[in-house]
């Protein structure tokens, strides 16, 4: 899961904090600096894959770092944060907001940790403000919480627990994590400011979030120690009538291969990076022989020629263009495929599905899968050979997809393919009012009775810019259709607009 860090270095920050045991003075901005490189330094010994960014705020925003794994590179930059002006939380979200769509888009899941001395601020830009004003905002000026991302807000505080100004602000902040949702939370210091209370912190931070996902990949009697990158969250949904949460069992077991092409592209909660775990004792694939390892000679050992399940699996899969489908708990169930970001470079992926057994419309019940020996001994000689997509045992009542516009791209699409046909007159006549009755009928079942005058508006301009090649035919079905458009009684829903009966047309 993608990582902001977003530390504050306003005027507050550079506030000198007397550490009790030494006597030593650093200001709050050293002490955060201090945690955020124990944050690093746990992400490097457990969730190398983790990318992270670095920005600075005070009344405006800086990225210091975009997203990146390079980790020393990010304590360098932390070494020469300056120090700015006056607190304002609502501007460092907004950056949040514009740095996560513009790397990762509105549907990867992000952490963001927000590290400050907990100061809301002064005057308009300040939280209270900002928060006292929620119910004031428009669409030109949005509050940035929640994110436009699926995204958890992390705020570490760098102040003691007993500090005033902590106790005053602390509700503001309360709120902000409220708005945010996703389990976010606020983080204090445990006992008075120093290196030691604040490192702890930041540690005890890192191992309740970037906990790396530990499991067992198994098929049969193969097995492998598996991490997941990224670490999967547990599934929380929440229905009318019930909340719906699930938990990914610590033993992922194949029950299964299928084609590539049959399992297609289903909709999916995650994709996961599947790769193998290093460990001190590694058992034999299938022959139980344990393979042990002295502590000494770790650094020693080729792991090319360690047997692993993982990969063998990965070359399997890759080869036979195959994917494994997986129970990851209970009624729950995921894919496991080979995926190639480039053409020499592959890896093993675990796309995860949502809960349930009938999550793939075209497998039908998952749970009903089985091997095509099975379906031969039990098939009778004329049976034909099973296929996907599977049909639905209900019959359907209509005989073709019906209209969905979601997007503004799906209604230009209707559009522009009535447009195609109707620069091909007098050829495709009937697509052309075919496709035109049912952009029709969906505009008046929706309610969009505008699109019909826009349409007819369209068809008029056409007729204007038909180059003089062009069929005759085409701008007199063009001006037929825009006139039946503009009469009340193609309000319709039942009528359906026939084409105009030229020379050009055959009777039958």
């Amino acid at each position: 899961m993608p990582t902001v860090i977003v530390v504050d270095v306003s005027l507050s920050m550079s506030r000198p904090v007397i550490i009790p045991e030494t006597g030593e003075t650093y200001s709050h901005q050293h002490l955060a600096v201090y945690g955020i490189n124990t944050l690093l330094d746990y992400l490097v010994a457990h969730s190398k894959l983790e990318f992270v960014s670095l920005i600075a705020f005070s009344s405006l925003y800086e990225i210091i770092s975009p997203f990146t794994r390079d980790f020393d590179n990010l304590k360098l930059k932390l070494e020469h944060l300056e120090e700015y002006d006056k607190t304002c939380i609502e501007t460092a979200l907004h950056g949040v907001n514009r740095l996560v769509l513009g790397e990762w888009g509105n549907g990867t899941a992000c952490q963001v940790v927000l590290i400050t001395d907990c100061n809301p601020g002064v005057g308009p830009m300040s939280l209270k403000h900002s928060l006292s004003t929620l119910s004031q905002r428009d669409a030109a000026n949005p509050f940035p919480l929640p994110f436009t991302f699926p995204g958890k807000l992390s705020v570490l505080c760098i102040a003691s627990p007993d500090d005033p100004g902590l106790q005053l602000s602390l509700p503001l902040y309360h709120k902000l994590v409220e708005i945010a949702g996703y389990d976010s939370n606020i983080v204090v210091p445990e006992g008075p400011l120093s290196i030691k209370n604040v490192q702890t912190m930041f540690q005890k931070f890192a191992e309740t979030n970037f906990t790396s996902f530990h499991g067992m990949l198994k098929c049969g009697n193969l097995l492998s120690q598996i991490i997941l990158s990224p670490s999967p969250q547990p599934y929380c949904k929440v229905n009318d009538f019930e909340s719906i949460k699930r938990t990914i069992s610590d033993t992922i077991e194949v029950c299964g291969f299928i084609d590539v092409a049959d399992i297609g592209s289903p909709m999916a909660i995650s994709r996961h990076l599947v790769l193998p775990h290093p460990t001190a004792k590694i058992e034999g694939i299938s022959t139980g022989v344990k393979v042990e390892i002295d502590s000494e000679d770790e650094s020693t050992v080729d792991e090319g020629k360690i047997p692993s399940f993982c990969v063998l699996l990965h070359g399997a899969l890759k080869v036979k263009n195959m994917a494994a489908l997986c129970t990851l708990a209970e009624n729950w169930f995921g894919v496991v495929y080979s995926w190639a970001d480039s053409k020499k470079k592959s890896n093993l992926m675990l796309t995860v599905l949502e809960p349930g057994s009938n999550v793939v419309p075209w497998l039908g019940d998952l749970n009903r899968l089985g091997s095509l020996e099975d379906f031969h001994a039990t098939s009778h000689e004329n049976e034909p050979e099973p296929s996907f997509p599977v049909r639905p045992l209900e019959k359907r009542s209509y005989s073709q997809n019906c209209v969905v516009w979601i997007r503004q791209a799906g209604l230009q699409s209707d559009i522009q393919k009535i447009l195609r046909h109707a620069r091909k007159l007098p050829d495709k006549t009937q697509q052309f009012y075919k496709e035109l009755n049912r952009v029709r009928r969906a505009a008046i079942s929706f309610g969009f009775i505008e699109l019909l005058e826009c349409l007819a508006a369209i068809f008029e301009r056409e007729c204007t810019l038909l180059p003089g090649t062009a069929h005759p035919d085409c701008a007199l079905q063009l001006t037929h259709a825009a006139g039946v458009l503009h009469k009340p009684y193609s309000r319709d829903i039942k009528y359906n607009i026939t084409p105009l009966r030229t020379k050009f047309i055959n009777d039958d």
